[in-house]
């Protein structure tokens, strides 16, 4: 370390040699060339989307059993699937849920799993283990999908038109498809909606048994009509000539006219026995689209439609090829896609991802803009121009290190570089502010040679600095869950540029200082150090000093400060506790969508759900801010990552539908995307109530989803015990103010009619169970025979089944004949008896334990409930509590993982965002704890003292006063991302405390005195005219000065360091999410700022001043015979 004021040729450290070498060198011009060319380079080529990628694998294996029970399939299929899954390596959990004639398993892999990793090993496991399926019973081999976050359409393009039908819109869109997966870059093209097309043969039962035929035999005639083989070739001189047998089936006409049998000597055709036309199957979905139009009162212009989902290409740009979507189906308007069909744009991930990407970006200048006003303000137009291009190298090639390590242009990752501004700079202003400071200390020398010293002087603090940052930022990185990976960004961008801001201070800084900075400096400047900020707040240090560090009241009164700082912590503490702070995992984004999920009685006709749906969207045409909307009975709306995990798009029957609400554009409405939810909830389940229906008000979620925020798994002996238990854990959901969106896993009771066969009778008659269910099936759902041969790009089935007339009645179905032994067509109603029982329960199984779901979410309808799943469920757990179980024991309930004896009584475990919350703040917590080690360390290393690092440590804890009441102040929650911005406050104020400890050693070992030589008199001697000078020249009187003219001299450097972090935290302050992050920083460093000041030196004076050689009489050391630890 370079000894100041000494003539002789100051021993430079590493930070001094690299400055000399490289502030004159012909690469430093090259080599930030480079730097500032690899971050174009960057912007060019790294992805744009608007969220990060994280590696979510997930699959499901489907095991169908028809005609199966569910107790059936869940003893015989779903429990030992579950086994076999279980064992595979890097499982999350294993869930399943057996329904009749179907069991559907969920594997969810750990987060960071490569998804082909997952799905090889998955493959492999099923096909080695395959004979835990029953053999000889029908059940049909596992069908495997893998899902990932790349299964998320980026692009919706939903087709409507005024006088276009469901069909003509469905062909159209076909039609398209096939274009849109001609686009680089897009993966899958679906058109969700749409009735399909069919030749329906619909059979007239009494007909049918007049000329003494099955439905099996028509099934027959028409399959074997449609039979043509290539049957060789035919040699005709010198020529082959290819046979085959035909023609094919190709209209309706052709399936119409096949002749079926003879009878009495004529020919029976199809259309004797049945009615034939072209048309769509019975209504199994119904899409359409409602265009809100306010000319004339707020009403919706509703159409039928159909919406294209397209989804992209792993590690494609989701801005690319959304905008290559778009540019083809514009110039398939009036080619494939008539005139009067509009294309309205549901979705476009892409088109938001640029959007946040060049608001943030926008936002990343002028917070560089900003930090260099403030250099500029401080310490001049050169030196700001310095840090400016420091800040500016910094970035860029943090930048180009983000895209080498895989990261994509998104919200985290450019929050993260707006965060990293203010700390990113930090190296530059030291070094800049040190170079300013010595040539006010030193005028006569040149630039050449002060700036070696300046940077040395800082070099060794500046590096310990930047490291005790990364050690609190870096260990985010491993956070496990969604969460991590989501968040992971921040900690790895900000630790790069840090580590590369330390390089370009080193390297690049001095080269610009002394290209740019004034050769001479003249102290009257008005710039030079103990001016500008020194002048103005060294009066007012001495007046904080003087009585603190008074030798006879400054006990009493450095006690006095240390209470009331330990007051001040002790009721940040308590606002969290008392409720005045909400405590929450991520705050809700300003979306411009959000969902309305309907779920009737299982059952329910598809016609009726639909009308839910119109009431649903007659009052969304009366909110100002809806803009469309899209309606999918019986279906469901294109996903995102949310519906991803919480498996939406498996969504069927008449009794499901969706409403997607796009809203309009941000700039054009006042309320945020969740108030607007939270304020037409209500209304909406009003209608949805009316008509027996569950509605439930579905937002995007700001980070990673759920299966719902607040969710009770109920685990129990038995399954009608569980059942009891969570309709009772329901109950109390329901009445649970501001808890909402309240649903459970049951279904309610719906009827089921069996028709049940005589096998005596039957095997009497030669007529076996299977032609009888498989004959009845047919009549009713409806079975392909065959398919046309027209050249369709879809195929077209031909549909045997009764007239959609006749299926309100059991007595058409019964009238529909089997063949006998005999030859003769018995009717069906002489082999079965029909009886009446209700339809079966679901079975849901997880991690090999039987669960049942109870889900819900908080709205903070009430004081007394907040915004945040947290405080509904604590909320809960009183009522619970009280709850009469089946056995007549306690309700057990359990927070971190499943009960540990289900079969012991009943539990409940909870999990949906309390679960996340818990992982997430746990693994935060510890990463906080590992950085504070870190930090340590690094210090105990860098000053060969034990008790040192925990005098720069103290100001840790000074950050929670301003950290809560910042928050309590702006009236905003406490989240994950206010903790991210606590763990990186640990950094920064030991930054400073370093940067101020540093220097204090430094003005002792010099002898600090009113002749210290080689200092300037604004520097050595207080400017004040209250100083503390009534001991004279003793040396407690220079200890007492060294520690407060360090104070003094630091006093600008921390304070422009603080505000540039400051001013990088202003800029997202207004986002949704990560304001929690801003709040900290700005209140956190603006506190704990002013308290390091006055802290520190009072510690370091209380620690230190009795540990001395040569205490005056007051106990005070005397620097010249002493020696400092």
């Amino acid at each position: 370390m370079q000894e100041h004021g000494r003539d002789a040729a100051p021993r430079l450290g590493v930070s001094g040699r690299v400055a000399a070498y490289f502030q004159g060198a012909q690469i430093t011009p090259l080599l930030a060339l480079v730097a500032f060319l690899l971050g174009v380079f960057a912007v060019i080529v790294t992805p744009r989307e608007e969220e990060p990628q994280i590696d979510v694998t997930m699959a499901n294996v489907i095991v169908p059993w028809p005609g199966a029970g569910v107790r059936d399939v869940e003893a015989l299929i779903a429990t030992p699937a579950e086994q076999v899954l279980a064992q595979m390596s890097g499982v999350e959990h294993v869930m399943s849920v057996s329904r009749p004639g179907v069991a559907l398993l969920t594997v969810q892999f750990k987060v960071g799993v490569p998804r082909q990793t997952a799905v090889v090993r998955l493959y492999e496991t099923v096909g080695a283990n395959a004979d835990w399926l029953p053999r000889g019973v029908g059940v049909g081999a596992p069908i495997i999908k893998p899902r990932g976050v790349d299964d998320v359409p980026i692009v919706a393009l939903t087709l409507h038109g005024e006088r276009t039908g469901a069909e003509a819109l469905e062909r159209v869109a076909q039609s398209i498809e096939a274009e849109l997966k001609r686009v680089p870059g897009t993966r899958e093209v679906k058109t969700i909606g749409g009735p399909g097309r069919a030749v329906l043969v619909e059979v007239d039962p009494e007909r049918l048994a007049a000329v003494r035929l099955t439905l099996h035999e028509l099934q027959a005639a028409l399959q074997s009509a449609n039979m043509g083989l290539p049957l060789g070739d035919v040699l005709r001189g010198n020529q082959a000539i290819a046979l085959e047998t035909g023609p094919f089936l190709q209209s309706a006409d052709d399936v119409a006219a096949l002749v079926l049998a003879v009878r009495d000597g004529k020919p029976v055709s199809l259309r004797e026995v049945a009615r034939v036309h072209e048309g769509a199957p019975p209504a199994e979905r119904l899409v359409w689209h409602g265009q809100v139009q306010r000319d004339g009162g707020a009403a919706a212009i509703e159409n039928a439609a159909v919406t294209l989902a397209i989804t992209k290409k792993p590690g494609e740009n989701a801005i690319d090829v959304a905008d290559a979507v778009m540019r083809r189906v514009h110039e398939l308007k009036n080619v494939v896609i008539p005139a009067d069909v509009q294309v309205s744009e549901t979705r476009n991930y892409g088109a938001t991802a640029n959007d946040k990407a060049m608001t943030l970006i926008k936002k990343l200048l002028f917070a560089t803009l900003s930090v260099v006003a403030l250099v500029f303000i401080a310490l001049g137009r050169r030196e700001a121009a310095i840090v400016g291009t420091a800040v500016i190298l910094t970035l860029t090639v943090t930048l180009f290190a983000s895209w080498a390590w895989g990261f994509t242009l998104n919200r985290v990752s450019l929050f993260a570089l707006i965060f990293s501004i203010g700390i990113l700079v930090d190296d530059a202003i030291v070094v800049v502010e040190n170079i300013h400071r010595h040539q006010g200390l030193h005028p006569g020398k040149s630039l050449r040679e002060i700036i070696p010293g300046a940077v040395d002087e800082v070099g060794g603090p500046t590096i310990l600095a930047t490291f005790t940052v990364i050690a609190a930022l870096l260990p985010m990185a491993f956070v496990s869950g969604l969460m991590g990976p989501y968040m992971s960004p921040i900690p790895i961008n900000a630790s790069m540029g840090m580590l590369l801001s330390l390089a370009i201070a080193f390297t690049v800084t001095p080269w610009l200082a002394r290209l740019w900075m004034k050769a001479t400096h003249q102290v009257d400047s008005g710039k030079a150090a103990g001016h500008g900020l020194a002048r103005w707040i060294a009066p007012l240090f001495e007046r904080i000093f003087h009585p603190l560090l008074d030798e006879r009241r400054g006990r009493r009164n450095r006690g006095l400060l240390g209470l009331a700082v330990l007051a001040l912590i002790a009721v940040s503490i308590a606002l969290p506790v008392l409720g005045v702070v909400v405590l929450k995992m991520l705050p809700f984004d300003n979306k411009s969508e959000f969902q309305v999920v309907v779920d009737m009685p299982a059952g329910t006709p598809v016609e009726k759900t639909a009308a839910v749906l119109r009431a649903l969207g007659a009052h969304l045409a009366t909110v100002p801010e809806v803009d469309n909307y899209q309606a999918y009975a019986g279906t469901a709306a294109p996903i995102n990552f949310n519906g991803l995990v919480r498996q939406y798009d498996l969504r069927a029957g008449g009794e499901v539908g969706d409403l997607q609400v796009n809203l309009v554009d941000k700039a054009q409405r006042k309320e945020q995307s969740h108030l607007i939810a939270m304020r037409v909830r209500p209304a909406l389940q009003a209608i949805g109530a009316r008509f027996g229906a569950n509605v439930k008000v579905v937002e995007v979620p700001p980070g990673p989803p759920v299966l719902a925020p607040l969710v009770a798994e109920v685990y129990g002996p038995d399954a009608a015990g569980r059942l009891a238990v969570a309709r009772a854990v329901r109950g109390v959901f329901e009445s649970t103010p501001g808890v909402v969106d309240v649903d459970d896993t049951t279904i309610a009771q719906a009827p089921k009619t069996l028709l049940l066969v005589d096998r005596a009778k039957a095997a009497r008659l030669g007529v076996t169970q299977a032609a009888i269910a498989s004959t009845l099936r047919m009549g009713l759902a409806g079975e392909a025979a065959t398919y046309l041969h027209d050249a369709s790009r879809h195929a077209v089935p031909a549909l045997i089944q009764l007239p959609p007339e006749l299926h309100g009645s059991l007595e058409p179905l019964l009238q529909l004949t089997v063949r006998a032994t005999g030859g003769a067509a018995v009717p069906i109603r002489e082999l079965v008896t029909v009886s009446d029982t209700v339809r079966e329960q679901p079975i849901h199984h997880k991690d090999l334990l039987p669960v049942t779901y109870v889900v819900g979410d908080v709205a903070g309808a009430s004081s007394t409930t907040p915004d945040s799943p947290l405080y509904g469920m604590f909320q809960m757990r009183p009522r619970l509590a009280d709850l009469k179980m089946p056995d007549g024991g306690p309700l057990a309930e359990s927070f971190i993982r499943q009960p540990a004896n289900p079969y012991a009584g009943y539990a409940i475990k909870w999990d949906g965002e309390w679960q996340i919350t818990y992982e997430t703040f746990r693994d935060m917590g510890a990463a906080y704890a590992v950085g504070l080690i870190l930090i340590y360390l690094l210090v105990v290393a860098h000053f060969g003292s034990y008790l040192t690092p925990l005098i720069i440590m103290a100001p840790i804890p000074l950050t929670l006063i301003g950290v809560m009441p910042g928050h309590a102040l702006l009236h905003a929650q406490f989240t994950a991302t206010s903790m991210i911005g606590m763990i990186a406050l640990a950094g920064i104020i030991v930054r400073n405390s370093i940067l101020l400890v540093d220097f204090i050693k430094l003005q002792l070992a010099d002898g600090m005195g009113d002749s210290a030589p080689g200092r300037s008199q604004a520097e050595s001697a207080p400017s004040g005219g209250s100083a503390p000078r009534e001991a004279g020249e003793r040396g407690g009187t220079r200890f007492r000065r060294a520690i407060v003219q360090s104070a003094i001299t630091r006093a600008q450097p921390i304070v422009l360091t603080g505000l540039a972090a400051m001013i990088g935290a202003l800029f997202i302050l207004d986002d949704p999410i990560f304001n929690g992050l801003a709040i900290s920083l700005i209140f956190g460093i603006l506190v704990s700022t002013v308290l390091t000041l006055v802290v520190i030196p009072l510690l370091y004076f209380v620690a230190y001043r009795k540990r001395q050689p040569g205490l005056d009489a007051g106990g005070v050391p005397d620097p010249v015979h002493s020696t400092h630890p």
